[in-house]
């Protein structure tokens, strides 16, 4: 669990990083055009790296902290969701899944199995 959330803390602020430093590098990587405002983009990838500083407090502890891996793990769900809405109303191109690969799916199963953890340390203890 520490190691998984350390891992995951270290992706997400490179990962914002790179979108606040270069924030059109991924559109031109994928061949999309750029936002026209990229403040936006660079909002979401700040998002982003405040979460990984989430995860890294998080991997101390993980048993303790894991409503940040709750909260994580919500936001590796929604994210997907956003995206499908909005794809079938035609509003963002397929190229996008592209950032839920590694910012989303990957995560979802150890982030799962952290909480399941959790919650079944939890229901030892209450018997």
């Amino acid at each position: 669990m520490k190691l998984t959330l350390k891992v995951a803390a270290i992706y997400n602020i490179l990962w914002g990083a790179w979108v606040v430093l270069f924030p059109n590098h991924f559109f031109n990587l994928v061949g999309m055009s750029p936002l026209n405002h990229t403040m936006v983009w660079q909002g979401m990838g700040m998002v982003i790296g405040v979460y990984g500083l989430g995860y890294w407090w998080a991997s101390y502890d993980p048993m303790r902290h894991w409503p940040i891996v709750a909260v994580g793990f919500l936001g590796k769900i929604f994210g997907p969701l956003g995206f499908i809405f909005n794809y079938l109303k035609g509003e963002v191109p397929f190229e996008f899944i592209y950032t839920l690969i590694t910012n989303d799916f990957i995560w979802w199963i150890p982030f799962f199995l952290i909480l399941r953890r959790v919650h079944c340390d939890y229901k030892w203890r209450l018997t």
